[in-house]
């Protein structure tokens, strides 16, 4: 199992070399993710893969904990460059439920990889891996914006938080194979329109 080193937070590229140094991290720690499962998964492999030293890649990822998570916040940085307007007479519960369902086809294409992302991001405790608060608050805003709302309320907040939770929980499903995906598509589509039917800029409110 996957452990956070010695409880130290990663640190921070500063300089071009350094982001694309991450970057080329993150690239290589994919492409074994892909194929390996996370106890599997060997720094020493991520590290000649990205053609960096081991020190360099334990400097920005003290863990596997820390790697994958990272990787996981990669994925969805893109999922909200995928937002779009939505088509006319669509819903704002429904365009939320189609981006989830998008990026939920484009996350089990990659089954071994997202098994542990989400174990790593679900590890990994906020003090020490800070791309846990950028993975929560990427995902909030992505969700609040999609569904047309600028200035939450706190119970907008909320209910966009147990969405993302209800998600997680229905990609963690299907991974383990309990679900198909024709029951997570139902399932989201469900979760979406029941918890933010109540959101501030429903109908009637």
């Amino acid at each position: 199992m996957a452990r956070i080193a010695a409880g130290r937070p990663s640190a921070e590229p500063n300089s071009p070399e350094q982001h694309d140094r991450r970057r080329r991290i993150l690239r290589a720690a994919a492409r074994i993710g892909a194929e390996k499962p996370l106890e599997r998964v060997q720094m020493h492999d991520v590290a000649k893969e990205a053609g960096v030293a081991i020190g360099t890649l334990y400097r920005y990822f003290p863990s596997k904990v820390h790697l994958f998570t990272a990787v996981m916040a990669a994925q969805v940085d893109r999922l909200r460059e995928q937002v779009r307007e939505p088509a006319p007479g669509t819903a704002p519960e429904d365009a939320v439920a189609d981006l989830l369902v998008q990026a939920s086809r484009s996350l089990l294409a990659e089954p071994v990889l997202s098994t542990s992302m989400l174990h790593a991001s679900n590890t990994a405790h906020v003090a020490t891996v800070a791309d846990t608060v950028h993975i929560d608050s990427t995902i909030r805003e992505t969700l609040l914006t999609t569904v047309g709302i600028d200035n939450p309320t706190v119970q907008d907040v909320t209910l966009v938080r147990l969405l993302v939770q209800c998600w997680y929980g229905v990609l963690q499903s299907s991974l383990n194979g309990r679900a198909s995906m024709a029951d997570i598509e139902g399932d989201i589509r469900l979760a979406c329109r029941l918890l933010l039917a109540p959101r501030s800029n429903a109908p009637g409110e």
